[in-house]
């Protein structure tokens, strides 16, 4: 166990911004699983700007790596044209 109140501190701060950001990402990628099963170009349309911002949300917090919002951004781009 931690010996400093630093330490303490920092286990605190730590469980928190975990949680928070579990939040957020678990959120995107419900977003990202709704876009992909979706069949109509013109739903596919309006929910494809929403997930992209989301990705670049999360990228900019370093939530996920900004590589990994720019590979998933272009997948669900490529998806939305195809339909």
């Amino acid at each position: 166990m931690a010996n400093h109140k630093s330490a303490i501190k920092r286990i605190r701060q730590t469980k928190t911004r975990k949680i928070h950001n579990k939040y957020y990402a678990k959120t995107t990628r419900n977003a990202i699983k709704a876009l992909r099963n979706t069949t109509d170009k013109a739903a596919a349309e309006s929910l494809f700007p929403k997930v992209s911002a989301m990705l670049d949300k999360l990228a900019k917090k370093h939530i996920i790596h900004k590589n990994k919002a720019a590979n998933l951004k272009s997948k669900l781009a490529v998806k939305v044209n195809a339909l």
